[in-house]
């Protein structure tokens, strides 16, 4: 089966690939899930509560965002921490260490050709990984091989960054006529660097229809990421996409079974980015159906799901881009047992 032919299956049939899925995932990681939730959301469960500054997001240029996307409007980045300078970064990352910050997301608006501007922070992300021991992790955005191995040499613990694969949602929704051969380009950059890689792709963002997220996906696996997030649209307040129809949560399902299908033997991840409510909870549990070896911020019915596959549960603070490093701990800590 291609697939496209994935996408197109009836729910009887999707059933049967999850189920597929779900027994490679447990071949090749054993029957433990992930659950993260770091402090820059509130969450609070039986089972977890988030802890605020554990792992905030910062952001390196405070509220703004060249782009505009249509879907966030730089709105998102009012959740943020703001460092608009290296010393207000390594100053804040002070701070927050003090407080009891375990590490932190490095991330920011876009410049004009879709860039996080990164490169002046990076002799700033260098001392806050030798002084403060702070996990960091970075959100690149189009990024080119020099900042990349800037950013290896300052030692930060994982790349992430936004994989699309249609160009006409650049256009539309990023407002970008780069071409996704930048992207590319930027995953190569980052993976010549030998910075772990994260790469996240995001499902429904074209106008909530499911569009380029294969030819994502097909373009990542040239690339041996470290681990892989599928995030969903969400429609946020105050967009021009507030009121557009998210996908599905058998849409989303259908993606994360394609990565597993595509991607056996890497971490598979539901991130924090996707709708809330009755669709959030449908979501989480067709994920773990779905064999996904991690949810960040799971609902309550999802945990329990787990549980009554029999899965062992591990909750961390962290952002769940770790996802790669709690497991290679974990293997070596069974297989030293």
């Amino acid at each position: 089966m291609s697939y496209q032919e994935l996408l197109k299956m009836d729910s009887s049939l999707l059933e049967e690939k999850m189920n597929a899925a779900r027994k490679i995932n447990v071949k090749n990681f054993g029957k433990k899930i992930y659950f993260y939730a770091p402090g820059f959301s509130h969450y609070k469960t039986r089972f977890y509560s988030s802890k605020l500054e554990l792992f905030p997001t910062i952001s390196v240029t405070g509220s703004y965002c060249a782009l505009k996307c249509e879907h966030c409007r730089g709105i998102v980045l009012n959740t943020m921490f703001s460092a608009t300078s290296p010393s207000e970064l390594l100053k804040l990352c002070k701070n927050l260490k003090e407080k009891g910050a375990v590490g932190c997301l490095i991330s920011g608006g876009c410049l004009p050709n879709g860039a996080v501007p990164l490169k002046r922070f990076t002799e700033a992300i260098r001392q806050v990984k030798k002084e403060l021991k702070l996990t960091v992790f970075v959100h690149t955005g189009i990024i080119d091989t020099e900042t990349a191995f800037q950013l290896k040499e300052a030692e930060v613990d994982a790349a992430l960054i936004d994989v699309i694969g249609c160009e006409e949602t650049l256009r539309k929704i990023y407002h970008l006529n780069i071409g996704i051969e930048k992207i590319e380009e930027s995953l190569k950059a980052l993976w010549t660097a030998e910075i772990p890689l994260v790469p996240h792709v995001l499902v429904g963002l074209h106008y909530g229809k499911l569009k380029g997220e294969i030819e994502a996906l097909k373009m990542i696996s040239k690339y041996l990421p470290s681990a892989l997030v599928i995030i969903a649209f969400m429609p946020i307040r105050g967009t021009p996409m507030e009121k557009v129809k998210p996908p599905s949560p058998e849409e989303i399902a259908r993606i994360l079974v394609a990565a597993r299908l595509m991607f056996p033997s890497t971490p598979i991840l539901l991130g924090c980015m996707r709708p809330k409510g009755k669709h959030r909870a449908l979501t989480d549990i067709l994920a773990v159906k779905s064999g996904v070896n991690a949810i960040a911020f799971p609902v309550e019915k999802a945990i329990e799901f787990a549980k009554h596959l029999g899965y062992e549960t591990v909750f961390s603070p962290f952002c769940c881009s770790k996802i790669f490093l709690d497991i290679k701990r974990d293997f070596s800590s069974s297989t030293e047992d």
